[in-house]
């Protein structure tokens, strides 16, 4: 177990350092760079960018840069944000956690979901009840994250009034009480998360669907029903155990799906995410804050995807072989 664990580990590092360097070089190419974002009142003079270039060590080679951001990083230092005028690890500090509630409400909203309604349509393969809901979850599926957003924002908060459009909290959050404090942040978060939980459901349901239809011609499922069980019990208490490896398995890859399409949610919805921070950074050009960003949004991923593999591993012995 300890050398499959070590193998993990070492591929996870490999994609954070491809994923990071690749953003790196590429921010750094584009145009227009963090100073002149900052900076780009008429009245500064010229002397003041090239002082900041200088400080923040923007006049140097692309190559000295990186190695010089790579040595920071090691020990925790993400650089200095000219947009927030912060520490990068502070900005990031007050972002992620907004993100990883939206993100794991909807992670275990979809994966719930998803289950049920794979249930819901395995009782009765190629019936119509089974029939109906895919062609829903194809809906679903092919919508595009922002669109979906979009739609979801102007039904329910301009045509029916009943959430509100964006933000985390009201304008007067300091003047309520506790209970109501609580009852404001979770109506605010109703609209981002379903839409996320839409966007992911589509994905878990058709996955659990297959492997549950893998599992029903088995022999224990024959002797199941041979022994009175009904076949939605024999579903329920057996084959659904024996069908969840799959989706323990994509619990790693939706994991980035959902990160992904967060991006466009919570710029939407104006959720203070990492997805809204980093839609923000890259059009003030602030270098260090998307570097860190996507620094650590991939390690997210990949410690997603390597928890997904342990709990495979310890499903089934027999991954660990291969």
């Amino acid at each position: 177990m300890g050398r499959y664990l070590a193998g993990r580990l070492l591929q996870a590092a490999i994609v954070v350092l491809l994923v990071t360097t690749a953003t790196f070089v590429l921010v750094h190419l584009a145009p227009g760079d963090p100073v002149e974002a900052a900076l780009s009142q008429p009245g500064i003079p010229e002397s003041v960018r090239v002082e900041w270039r200088r400080t923040l060590g923007l006049d140097r080679p692309l190559g000295e840069q990186y190695v010089r951001w790579i040595a920071n990083a090691s020990t925790g230092n993400l650089g200095y944000s000219l947009h927030h005028q912060r520490p990068v690890r502070d900005v990031i500090a007050d972002a992620l956690p907004r993100t990883a509630l939206l993100v794991g409400l909807a992670l275990v909203l979809s994966f719930a979901l998803g289950i049920v309604v794979a249930l819901l349509q395995t009782e009765r393969p190629g019936g119509a009840r089974d029939r109906w809901l895919g062609r829903i979850l194809l809906l679903f599926y092919s919508i595009p994250d922002f669109w979906l957003g979009i739609v979801m924002l102007l039904f329910f908060s301009y045509y029916l009034k009943v959430l509100p459009p964006s933000g985390m909290t009201d304008v007067m959050r300091d003047y309520m009480a506790p209970a109501e404090r609580v009852t404001d942040r979770l109506v605010h978060l109703i609209l981002p998360v379903v839409t996320l939980t839409v966007l992911s459901v589509a994905m878990v349901t058709r996955h659990q669907r297959s492997a549950l239809l893998e599992v029903l011609p088995s022999d224990w499922m024959r002797t199941a029903l041979a022994k009175g069980l009904t076949p939605r019990a024999a579903l329920w208490r057996h084959a659904l155990r024996n069908a969840l490896l799959p989706t323990i398995a994509l619990a790693g890859l939706n994991l980035a799906s959902v990160v992904t399409g967060a991006l466009f949610i919570e710029k939407v919805f104006a959720w203070p995410g990492m997805g809204h921070l980093t839609a923000n950074a890259i059009h003030a050009r602030d270098y260090p804050l998307v570097t860190a960003a996507v620094l650590v949004t991939s390690v997210v991923v990949a410690v997603g995807a390597l928890l997904a593999d342990l709990l495979s591993a310890a499903a089934d012995p027999r991954i660990r072989v291969g």
